[in-house]
């Protein structure tokens, strides 16, 4: 007879909605506003109507005058409309809002004391509430400006009122908010979070062109001011060369849609769509604004990969100028494919030729070369012959390390094994290592599990708290301990495994648990960099035969520099 078992379903994205207290009449109300009321019904599934993305992934927020909605800079996930009332867009920092300023070092003999004041327990916490730099209304716990009309006058803002979208490039692209929302009156706003406005965008094609219109007349214009290729235009220039641009998305919304690595490829690259092929006319100038592509050139029967881009880089900008110069049609000469999810702007060539080259400055644009020349591969632009070899191009590529800005990578021909780097990471961190000495490797080169701070951090999405985070000053992804609740999902999410959660307990060593069940209280841990070291991360500074380094992997010199120091 075989052993009693309980059967449960299946976890779904169902199973956990924004708001459990979103009643069928809010869910009504919801779909009469402006937005979600002019959606088609019928282009969504049964299994995934229009009621059901909302019931599940939005809810309705209430502000008083002076609240914060958003601050800019933080990674937001998710995009709000205004049912009633207005709020102001507020540009510019805001110090008033009591931000947390950068991590402060420790002090020497602090940093020194801590290696005999760390508990002999594993994982100890101090279990008491932090302190509060912002200002909070009692009666909401929520942030607020207490002299919002000084603030206005002193800042640019933008009214927007009942109808009115915010957020939505932010909450797709995880990326930072690029402004303020304050409440201007009291208001009441749909947040939605951002898996029911990628569903949303997915079944209704009106709803994308609006979210492209909003990207274009937010977002783009200030974009086109800071890039290095269009700085140099006037505003009104600027204006016509954004009206041509087209918006694109490519790939699925995850780096990782299974949630996990890669497979080991085939070295088709099918599961990579294809943006521009190599050998095909430049008919455009494609800019990266989220997401990552990979280079690739034909080989053989197949394609080799020659690099990587990432926000902000540009393709087939050489091509373009070739043209320009008078060398007539010039073809690609690689091929650009998304790696997961890609946001992608393309400046036709017409409107490069007209508005933007004539007047480029000279030392932006690329040297003439040979019509028969090739290009050199992007990680292979020194002249010196100091370029990653291919096998390790493609590693870091297909295993996705060129996401992270902080890798952990072993050179294993000078790594002893002495275990000099875990010790410190110990000593540092209470007597509990925050990364394990293994990982993938390729040859002599070993990438270990310990956080990447990615640049595309997908960890952070989900967290109901806000407790996995960026730091506001340095990117870094840290988490926050009185805020963690130890549900997991930060450490479901990440690919590499380099979240893990574990048990905690107090300063006498026992055992930290639920009240009401009993079971021990978890919470997530991860590599932080040694925040607030001397020195910075303790495992570099340990390693004696200096095997081990923290490297940013969108910069390709870091790594040729250090694997040929």
């Amino acid at each position: 007879m075989s052993a009693q078992t309980t059967a449960i379903s299946r976890p779904r994205r169902w199973d956990n909605p924004f708001d459990p207290e979103l009643s069928t009449v809010d869910v009504e109300r919801i779909l009469t506003a402006p937005v979600f009321r002019d959606l088609d019904p019928d282009r969504f599934p049964p299994g995934q109507s229009l009621p059901d993305i909302v019931r599940n992934d939005a809810r309705i927020n209430r502000y008083q005058r002076g609240d914060i909605v958003v601050l800019e800079g933080d990674y937001g996930n998710s995009v709000f409309v205004i049912l009633s009332g207005a709020v102001n867009v507020l540009y510019g920092y805001l110090p008033e809002v009591g931000r947390p300023p950068p991590r402060a070092r420790r002090p020497f003999w602090n940093a020194l004391a801590q290696l005999w004041r760390n508990s002999r327990e594993s994982e100890t916490r101090t279990l008491s509430p932090s302190a509060r730099a912002l200002h909070m209304r009692a009666d909401r716990g929520r942030a607020y400006l207490p002299d919002i009309e000084r603030v206005i006058a002193e800042h640019s803002v933008t009214l927007l009122e009942h109808g009115d979208m915010f957020g939505e490039i932010s909450a797709l692209s995880r990326s930072p908010r690029t402004a303020t929302v304050v409440a201007d009156t009291d208001c009441e706003l749909v947040e939605l979070r951002w898996q029911g406005l990628r569903d949303l965008r997915a079944r209704d094609p009106d709803l994308r062109e609006r979210v492209d219109h909003l990207h274009r007349t937010r977002s783009l214009l200030a974009h086109l001011s800071e890039s290095p290729l269009f700085a140099h235009l006037d505003e009104a220039t600027i204006a016509l060369v954004a009206q041509e641009i087209r918006f694109e998305n490519h790939g699925t919304q995850e780096l990782f849609p299974t949630g996990e690595l890669p497979a080991e490829s085939d070295g088709s690259l099918a599961g990579e769509p294809l943006i521009a092929e190599e050998g095909s006319l430049t008919d455009d100038l494609i800019m990266i604004r989220a997401g990552f592509a990979r280079v690739t050139e034909h080989l053989d029967h197949g394609d080799r990969t020659v690099g990587y881009l990432k926000n902000n880089d540009v393709f087939g900008l050489e091509e373009l100028v070739r043209q320009w110069r008078g060398n007539g049609s010039v073809p690609l000469r690689n091929s650009l494919r998304a790696i997961g999810y890609l946001d992608i702007l393309r400046v036709p060539a017409l409107v490069m030729e007209r508005y933007v080259l004539p007047t480029m400055p000279e030392h932006l644009l690329p040297p003439a070369t040979d019509a028969d020349m090739r290009a050199t591969p992007v990680w292979k632009r020194d002249d010196s012959a100091t370029g990653i070899e291919q096998p390790l191009v493609d590693f870091l590529i297909d295993e996705r390390i060129i996401n992270g800005t902080q890798s952990m990578v072993i050179d294993l021909d000078r790594c002893t094994g002495c275990d000099d780097c875990v010790k410190a990471c110990a000593a540092t961190h209470d007597g509990n290592p925050r990364f394990v000495r293994q990982g993938p490797s390729h040859d002599d080169v070993m990438i270990a599990n310990a956080c990447m701070h990615c640049v595309d951090a997908v960890c952070l999405i989900g967290c109901p708290t806000g407790a996995i985070h960026r730091d506001l000053s340095s990117g870094d992804v840290h988490i926050n301990d009185d805020t963690c609740i130890g549900c997991g999902t930060c450490s479901r999410s990440c690919p590499y495994g380099n979240i893990v959660m574990v048990e905690i307990a107090d300063k006498a060593g026992t055992v930290i648990t639920d009240r009401e069940t009993g079971a021990a209280i978890r919470r997530a841990t991860k590599c932080d960099l040694c925040a607030g070291q001397l020195g910075g991360p303790a495992c570099q500074r340990a390693c004696p035969n200096d095997a081990l380094a923290r490297l940013d992997m969108s910069n390709p010199g870091e790594l040729v520099a250090w694997l040929r120091r």
